[in-house]
């Protein structure tokens, strides 16, 4: 795995405020065979339950996850592949991208998927490196600003919190996270 300093460099490096979606000379072929050889050997992995699926409008390519039962834990495995780098990170819960998401990942599954992706020409980078602030020169704007809430649809008061002891209805700081595997 690359150290954490290096992570941080190549994130800053890919940051290119004119290309928001997809890195210039954006390579569809080659994203799409890396996405099919990730998902494929994370179904040799985990069995068929394995699903995954493309995004669009977003600097995130696609998605697979693992259902609770498949991971023999309490909880869904997710791992997700961005248009840039093309970085891949994981986590665990339904929560993408919160604080706490990468809690419980088996370190032999980190090792695999970081020697899965350096074969894929990918870069493996921990969730937690990613919620670290923003501090880039890419323009991004929090999608969840309070006149977006419909009519009648204001936020509850009293939040119990996710799974990850996270309130859903709190607003986080912008982060890396936001820049690479979020909708723009």
């Amino acid at each position: 795995m690359l150290p954490p300093h290096r992570i941080r460099e190549l994130l800053r490096e890919l940051d290119d405020p004119a290309h928001l979606r997809v890195p210039a000379r954006y390579d569809v072929p080659a994203a799409h065979r890396r996405f099919a050889r990730l998902t494929d050997a994370l179904e040799r992995r985990f069995g068929r339950s394995v699903t995954a699926g493309g995004v669009q409008d977003a600097s995130l390519y696609g998605y697979v996850s693992v259902p609770a039962p498949a991971t023999a834990t309490d909880r869904p495995l997710w791992v997700l592949m961005s248009n840039f780098g093309p970085l891949v990170t994981t986590g665990r819960g339904t929560g993408w991208g919160v604080p706490g998401c990468e809690e419980g990942l088996d370190a032999a599954f980190v090792t695999w998927l970081d020697e899965l992706c350096t074969e894929l020409g990918c870069v493996y980078v921990p969730a937690e490196l990613l919620l670290e602030p923003y501090d880039g020169p890419s323009r991004l704007e929090d999608d969840w600003e309070e006149d977006d809430w419909e009519e009648g649809g204001e936020e509850d008061e009293e939040t119990e919190g996710d799974e990850n002891g996270q309130d859903e209805g709190a607003a986080l700081p912008l982060a890396w996270w936001d820049r690479y595997f979020q909708f723009m």
